[in-house]
Parts: C-alpha cells; structure tokens; sequence
C-alpha cells in the first residue's frame, strides 16, 4: 500500500489516503472480484482502491467533494465510480445528487436537500459517468456533505472504458502535489469562484480541481 498523510485546515481534512497496488491479498482480490461483478465491467479497466481517510470539515462548506483525480487521468474517460463505505459517520458526509429531478438546476443544500445518501458501514454505490453510447450522463453528478461529526473512511474505486496501467496511476499518485493548473486561479479564488463553481476550481470524485491551491482544500 502506498499512502500519504495531510495536515491540511479544517475546510477539507483529508488526514490521509493511500492505493492499494502491487499487493496480493485474498480480501482485496475478492473486493474488486465483486465489483467487477457488480457493474459489469472488467477488473483490467480500473485503477487499484484508493482509501480515504478524512476528518472534521466545516459546516459552511455544503458541497466538499472527496475524490481526486489526477492529471493524467483527465485525458481517459471515466465510465463509473465505485465508492466503499468503511466506517458510519456522526453526523455529516452525505451524497447529494443535485440534478436527481429533471427540473432542478442548482445544488442543493446539505440540510435541505432530501436526494441524499447516507454513509453507512458496508454499503457501496456506483456512479456510471457515461452513458451506453459514451455520451456524459450529467444526471450522476454528485458531492459530498461535510462531515460535522465523527470521520469516514472510503475505498475508492475508478473504471476506465479500457484497460489501464497500474503502474502509471500509482507512480503519479505518490507524486501528486497541491498546485493549480490555471495561472488566474488566486484571482478567480479572490472573486468567489471557488463557491460559485467548485466542480471546476476544486473538483469532484470524478474530475480533478483547476485551482485546488487557491482554493485550500489541500
């Protein structure tokens, strides 16, 4: 397994993720077995689990996405996502599906909303980010509440549309780095983009933040 710890602000306590890769464990080999199984997609076309560990965030923040997507992985396609519940959590930490409704085109709120999944200890739910034909299905998109009590451990598991490369994902993964892709990210920050569009400046568990740095969530 390799892993890394965070010390980062309470805004989004990430304490520590790692992947499970170059391993073999009965338990894990029969985990992506299961989810092979379960979506219908072959184990070669996903990157290893990745374990996140994160901590008290706060409660302003209503849309705190946990995933992290790297550079090279925005130029693959990403057929679905597969997200383990590993613990229960307090209070906090929930899914929000803001375009669940047909009519709904605003994010909801955390403690508002009522399309929300709980996380629940041993339960799993996959996100398909594109349709049969390729197409985006936009109707998957989803963030996480804050968690406001408690912690949450996830595996996580992403599937590509093709076979992938272990080796690739997991080298760029012990490398990657809290930057931003976008020289006019402390601008944009400064003007509130980072609340006004955060699946773009901080990202989502499918696509990774431009501006992740300016934004401090990492």
């Amino acid at each position: 397994m390799k892993g890394k710890s965070s010390e980062s602000s309470v805004t989004n306590r990430l304490l520590s993720s790692g992947i499970l890769s170059n391993i073999e464990d009965d338990i894990v080999t029969k985990i992506e077995e299961r989810i092979s199984i379960w979506t219908l997609l072959p184990k070669e076309n996903s990157k290893p689990l990745q374990l996140m560990h994160y901590g008290l965030e706060e409660a302003e923040q209503n849309l705190n996405y946990f995933g992290n997507k790297s550079k090279l992985e925005l130029s693959e396609p990403l057929m679905a996502t597969v997200v383990l519940y590993l613990s229960n959590v307090s209070r906090g930490g929930e899914i929000l599906f803001p375009y669940a409704k047909p009519k709904s085109r605003e994010w909801s709120d955390c403690t508002k909303s009522k399309e929300i999944l709980r996380p629940v200890k041993g339960n799993a739910i996959v996100f398909f980010s594109l349709q049969p034909n390729t197409s985006p299905d936009t109707s998957s998109s989803h963030a996480r509440c804050p968690i406001l009590e408690g912690e949450m451990w996830t595996a996580i598991r992403f599937i590509f549309p093709k076979s992938v490369h272990v080796d690739k994902f997991s080298s760029l993964s012990d490398g990657d780095e809290c930057t931003d892709e976008d020289d006019s990210c402390p601008k944009w920050a400064a003007i509130g983009e980072c609340q006004r569009n955060p699946v773009f400046m901080i990202g989502s568990p499918d696509y990774y933040g431009t501006c992740r740095n300016s934004c401090n969530v990492c």
